[in-house]
């Protein structure tokens, strides 16, 4: 499989992340049948990050770390978009992650 079908795969799923909600690079990878890419949703993330139909800042890592925050224009650019949806952010970590974290459970060919 080429990266840009994979990364066209990735942003399937990250176009289903509600408003309001989060999801790990690993869960994406996991409903991809990609377990072990978290990596490479990474990848896809950050080569997504001009692309307005695709809510990058709504993908972090598993314990809720905003990690990709440094491929956004702006500071804090990341942690603000996620704060205009009601999630709040402290020092780059998102606070009751739990509640906000959403798994795809549709699997996207």
């Amino acid at each position: 499989m080429s990266n840009d079908n994979f990364f066209e795969r990735v942003y399937a799923v990250a176009r289903q992340i509600p408003y309001g909600k989060v999801t790990s690079y690993g869960a994406i990878a996991k409903v991809l049948g990609a377990a072990g890419s978290a990596r490479m949703v990474g990848y896809a993330m950050n080569a997504a990050h001009n692309m307005e139909d695709v809510p990058a800042h709504r993908v972090v890592n598993r314990k809720g770390l905003l990690t990709g925050k440094f491929h956004f224009d702006g500071t804090n650019l990341m942690q603000q978009l996620l704060e205009s949806e009601g999630i709040e952010v402290i020092e780059n970590q998102i606070v009751d992650f739990e509640k906000h974290l959403w798994t795809p459970e549709v699997r996207v060919q």
